[in-house]
């Protein structure tokens, strides 16, 4: 039998009534957790323009769908699901449903950063590779059909199961959204869904954490802070950092602290002390070593040295000033 096929299937039988026990009325039926929705239709409906945001999971429990994007038609229905891209503007059509059997389906929209955690938790060493030289050079396809399998239909059906209950929904329902994409990556789709989340991906990750950083730069800042951000693992984030800025996360976060704290001494506004808070030192003498090690001076040094020259310019202005008078 071949991979995926479930006729008879006790759990694809689950998935139908928990669909119908979830989508009461015809048409779309939302809230139940955000990004999805569950579809209910009694006949077949003609070709429709729809419009979708963000990268989804669709998984048809009962009847038969089609999607056509930029001229290519996807048919999906029980035994295969579809991967829908983000931002896409597509004709949908209901191929098969009746009032006996109506269409079921859901659709979950999938944040982009989940992919690239869980992709990360599974192959570290691949970190870049949805940013990879090769992976930006091929066309991202728009959307893709794979196979549903009995692994990933069942964590749909204990998601699903999950978000009706309190403790359910905030403990388990996370967990089984993580393990659902897990799934997806486990098969021919790996690459494919990397592509697509990379092009939802409004900016380089790296981007990201640095602009939190230049704005956080007066708290306490990890490595395992800095990859919670964009959902990779310590490892993973570390790999990819220095793979984009050629250096460790805590040289490039050092450099920048002490890049500040030379415009704050040029400002002169703040002691050494409060400078060295701003910038996220909790040791003042720390901060001093650091400062001397990267520009040579002390900061009081680099601050004299400065207003020196501000002097200097001053005295300088005004006295070409009096020369024009004169």
């Amino acid at each position: 039998m071949a991979s995926g096929y479930l006729p008879g299937s006790a759990v694809s039988g689950d998935l139908i009534a928990e669909l119908a026990a979830r989508a009461p009325k015809v048409g779309a039926n939302s809230g139940l957790w955000p990004g999805l929705t569950i579809y209910r239709f009694t006949g077949p409906v003609g070709p429709s323009w729809e419009e979708i945001q963000s990268l989804s999971l669709c998984i048809v429990a009962q009847g038969r769908k089609s999607v056509t994007v930029d001229g290519v038609t996807y048919r999906y229905d029980p035994f295969h699901y579809l991967v829908l891209g983000s931002h896409l503007h597509f004709q949908a059509e209901i191929l098969e449903a009746s009032l006996s059997r109506p269409f079921l389906s859901f659709v979950l929209q999938i944040d982009p950063a989940l992919v690239r955690q869980v992709s990360s938790d599974m192959l570290e060493r691949r970190t870049t590779a949805f940013r990879s030289r090769d992976a930006q050079a091929q066309p991202v396809p728009p959307a893709c059909v794979s196979a549903l399998d009995q692994d990933l239909l069942g964590v749909v059906l204990r998601f699903l199961r999950a978000v009706g209950t309190g403790t359910d929904r905030r403990v388990l329902a996370p967990l089984y959204l993580q393990e659902m994409v897990y799934r997806v990556l486990q098969r021919e789709q790996y690459a494919r869904l990397l592509s697509l989340a990379a092009a939802e991906s409004a900016s380089n990750p790296v981007s990201a954490v640095l602009e939190y950083v230049h704005s956080h730069l007066s708290e306490p800042l990890t490595v395992a802070d800095m990859a919670d951000l964009v959902r990779l693992s310590p490892s993973a984030f570390a790999h990819l950092f220095r793979d984009v800025t050629g250096r460790s996360p805590y040289q490039f976060v050092k450099e920048m602290r002490l890049d500040r704290a030379r415009e704050l001494l040029v400002d002169g506004d703040f002691t050494v002390a409060r400078i060295s808070k701003e910038v996220g030192y909790a040791s003042v003498s720390h901060f001093i070593s650091e400062f001397r090690g990267r520009f040579g001076v002390t900061p009081r040094a680099y601050y004299d040295a400065h207003a020196l020259h501000r002097e200097l310019d001053t005295q300088r202005a005004e006295d070409i000033g009096r020369t024009t008078l004169g």
